[in-house]
């Protein structure tokens, strides 16, 4: 009986982790979970997604040995070192390319691609080890396995194609494997294996079913609240358990960190001025495990109490000359060895993250009708204050459902995914898609400073030719095909540029809204026309390229990343026969 060996890494804003399965194919199990942090008193299911370079950037430690490395480093020794940690932010709703830097605890600067692809290194490695020694020393490489990396929903092609990079670099999808390395969506990841959790698994609050109801026409909305973002789906089941998606991916960026960053405010607001700023850069391992503490403490509903370092006391009395150094009309209080934050104050460092998580929801239930369920995923969902909003806001519209282990339901589900990723047939696109071409030129409809000609025919350049529309269903192995001729009879490659817009109807690839996220170039060598293939329903944008002539067929890479992009678009341009100038690569589709 054939294996299926299937290993998924979730790589969490603040946590991550990875989940394997080597089960025989067609038997059931459940996907093995790493357990971390044991020999520093934790059992966690993942571990901080924090890595330490050495002065010479060179890797040092992921994780948990990472936090204690550079917790037992005086405070000096501690800045010649680099510290990553919460990075993977730095993908979020930003312009990326292979040479963007990122900046580490102390404002270091390194190359993101490093981090990412070493960190990533290191839960491979890890991970082979693991299976190794599980199964009694027999040797495995990456190329054995089929990889899963989740992702945000939300995130967009230049993100996802960014971390395959960093896995590509990292040793997990080696050349000419690349399609082993699949990448899952985390809200679809989570909402895969919570169809599988038994009623015992859920925590019950407001349900008057104990479980995830499988009937085909069952809505749930998917709520991953990860440490960084907000990322939010819409599946209705199908028949065969299928899943379909209802609504476009949502969400924001004030994930379980906007918590973190209002309790740091908070800090600095409770403590004599310059007291909090001035410790965290002298004692950074100690500041850490302040935040450390409180990450776990936020999941109460309750007033909590945080263990203050004696550096940070001294300091404190130092600076206010009395021993009582806290600002209690703020909602806080000293005791002589903890601050003390009421229930009240502790809430209200959630208001923004609850603001917007509920924004998005009531947008989704003015436009889908009849949701069975809120399913709430990911390590911020373990958060009392936030599980009670949920169900203050929504708990008369449909019932509530959260993992009793919410942080593991990503990797485990990615596991899942990793045996069928056609478990989600049918996705909503995010954007209207479409790329630059040329039309036969019409002065009742085409603006004259685009008009060039070609081989003596008038022609309009950038007009957006709309592949699929921004809400539209797209099927999991649905693909859009085009036909394409080259706008001049010896040209050797037709570059496709790559345009997306959240409007509908556009005519320009420069009109107003519409940006350029990617390009691609097709081999013509041999002339002839192209059909082009472009697969929007997956969890990435794939295209290939069959020229009709020779009926070679080509995988074609779109490139979503800036630099190689402009590379690309860039190369010199030819002169036409009246002078005026047009890129050597335009094409026309067919019918043009």
């Amino acid at each position: 009986m054939s294996c299926s060996f299937i290993i998924a890494i979730d790589f969490g804003t603040a946590f991550s982790g990875y989940a394997f399965n080597i089960s025989p194919r067609g038997k059931e199990s459940g996907p093995y979970l790493k357990r971390w942090g044991k020999e520093y008193g934790f059992d966690t299911p993942k571990t901080p997604t924090c890595i330490l370079f050495n002065e010479d950037k060179t890797f040092l430690s992921f994780g948990y040995e990472a936090q204690m490395k550079f917790k037992d480093m005086r405070g000096e020794e501690a800045k010649k070192y680099y510290l990553f940690q919460d990075f993977k932010m730095t993908l979020y709703n930003k312009t990326l390319s292979n040479d963007l830097k990122i900046e580490d605890a102390s404002g270091k600067s390194m190359e993101a691609l490093k981090v990412f692809s070493e960190s990533l290194r290191f839960l491979k490695d890890d991970a082979l080890k693991t299976i190794s020694y599980n199964m009694r020393g027999r040797n495995f490489k990456a190329s054995d396995f089929t990889w899963v990396l989740t992702v945000p929903a939300i995130w967009d092609p230049s993100a996802k194609q960014f971390m395959r990079e960093a896995a590509k670099q990292a040793g997990i999808a080696t050349k000419g494997g690349e399609e082993k390395l699949i990448i899952a969506l985390e809200p679809e990841a989570a909402s895969i294996w919570c169809k599988k959790l038994p009623p015992d698994k859920f925590i019950l609050k407001n349900q008057s079913r104990e479980s995830l109801d499988q009937s085909p026409g069952t809505r749930y909305i998917v709520v991953d609240c990860g440490g960084g973002t907000i990322d939010i789906t819409v599946h209705e089941v199908q028949n065969g358990g299928a899943l379909k998606e209802l609504h476009k991916v949502s969400g924001n960026n004030l994930g379980g960190q906007t918590v973190d960053r209002k309790f740091k405010h908070f800090l600095r607001e409770i403590l004599p001025d310059g007291v909090w700023d001035e410790f965290q850069l002298n004692s950074p391992s100690s500041a850490q495990r302040i935040m450390y503490d409180f990450t776990r403490l936020k999941e109460a509903d309750t007033d909590i109490q945080i263990s203050c370092p004696f550096k940070l006391v001294s300091l404190a009395k130092e600076k206010s000359g009395t021993e009582n150094f806290i600002k209690s009309d703020l909602g806080a209080s000293w005791d002589g060895d903890y601050i003390k934050i009421s229930q009240d104050r502790l809430r209200s460092f959630f208001e923004e993250s609850l603001k917007g998580i509920t924004h998005n929801l009531r947008e989704i239930f003015n436009s889908v009708l009849n949701i069975n369920y809120i399913l709430l995923v990911g390590g911020f969902a373990q958060s009392k204050i936030l599980q009670q909003h949920i169900i203050d806001q929504f708990g008369r519209q449909c019932e509530f459902l959260c993992p009793f282990r919410a942080q593991e339901a990503i990797v485990r589900g990615a596991v899942e995914f990793g045996r069928n990723p056609q478990v989600v047939v049918s996705r909503k696109s995010s954007f209207t898609y479409g790329f630059a071409a040329c039309e036969k030129f019409d002065k009742r409809k085409h603006r004259e400073e685009k008009k060039f000609t070609a081989g003596g025919v008038e022609y309009s350049r950038d007009i957006f030719n709309k592949m699929v529309e921004e809400g539209e269903d797209v099927g999991s192995e649905e693909t859009r095909e085009f036909l394409c001729s080259p706008a001049k009879a010896d040209q050797r490659n037709m570059t496709m540029r790559f345009y997306c817009s959240f409007r509908k109807d556009l005519v320009y690839v420069d009109d107003w809204g519409v940006d350029e996220v990617g390009s691609f170039s097709v081999d013509i060598s041999t002339g002839g026309k192209v059909r082009l293939e472009i697969m929007f329903g997956s969890t990435e944008i794939t295209a290939t390229g069959t020229n009709l002539i020779s009926r070679e067929k080509q995988t074609v890479k779109i490139d979503f990343m800036t630099t190689d992009r402009e590379c690309v678009v860039d190369e010199a341009d030819d002169e036409n026969s009246d002078g005026s100038s047009t890129a050597s690569k335009e094409f026309l589709l067919e019918g043009d």
